[in-house]
């Protein structure tokens, strides 16, 4: 998968216009949008186009479990699912824990955790701590918890025979994280670190390397573009030549 190819792509819910450009309008208009906005990705290699569903989102309420989350219909996963196919797209899902762990919520999605096109984005800052409630603090992860699932996803990819399956975690400050190094290279896993710094260029730039020096060697660096936000704060929207120009250089660019 690295480094034969670029993975780029929007993140989204359905109907959702606060989570991302993937979930805004038609489906099919987003994707061909994807493929424009990408494009200029594959000056030096191939781009794999992805799209990054929210499936399980952070929520302001405890719910039923007490666990500060819902999941996603399964429907709509599969309706994701299909158009990544119609499209040659990776589908990851996105896990926002809440009160959760991230290892179980991986489980639940196992059934599409086997299929070869499938991989997870895991968010940290949505992981939230004894007492922590979202929106109200950033939580966090450690390397040991993030070891955990790749070592199970790698399990799956030998035991189903599958491709090579991207595990990504998002990361807005070098805090969200701890004791990285416990998080070891799997079989069939490619571990993606993507920092999602908002604002400014210099301040996303600033952002991605504070991230970037702690990174593992075996880890790979992702890097996201926020169409409304960057805007809202800076009034600009580094551009592809920019992403590129970054050290190291991102391997997963992905749009919000």
């Amino acid at each position: 998968m690295l480094p034969a190819h670029r993975l780029c792509g929007f993140v989204g819910y359905p109907g959702a216009l606060g989570q991302g450009r993937l979930g805004i309008g038609a489906i099919e208009d987003r994707m061909a949008e994807l493929h424009d906005t990408c494009a200029p990705f594959g000056v030096d290699r191939a781009v794999m186009p992805v799209m990054e569903l929210i499936a399980v989102t952070v929520q302001p309420q405890p719910g039923p479990d007490g666990m500060w989350r819902d999941r996603v219909d399964p429907a709509i996963i599969d309706e994701w699912l299909s158009v990544a196919r119609e499209h040659g797209a990776l589908l990851l899902l996105d896990i926002q824990p809440g009160q959760a762990e991230f290892l179980d919520e991986v489980k639940v999605l196992e059934r599409y955790l086997v299929q070869p096109d499938v991989g997870v984005a895991l968010d940290p800052e949505w992981s939230m701590g004894p007492g922590q409630i979202p929106m109200q603090s950033f939580g966090s992860t450690s390397g040991e918890e993030l070891d955990q699932v790749a070592a199970y996803l790698s399990d799956l990819v030998t035991s189903h025979d599958l491709p090579e399956k991207p595990m990504v975690y998002h990361i807005l400050h070098p805090s969200i994280i701890t004791n990285e190094d416990a998080l070891q290279p799997h079989p069939g896993i490619v571990l993606i670190k993507s920092v999602d710094g908002i604002g400014a260029p210099a301040d996303k730039i600033s952002t991605y390397q504070q991230v970037s020096a702690t990174v593992p060697p075996h880890v790979h660096m992702g890097f996201k573009l926020f169409f409304d936000e960057d805007m809202q704060t800076s009034g600009v929207l580094m551009s592809p030549a920019d992403v590129l120009a970054l050290t190291p250089v991102p391997d997963y660019v992905l749009y919000e």
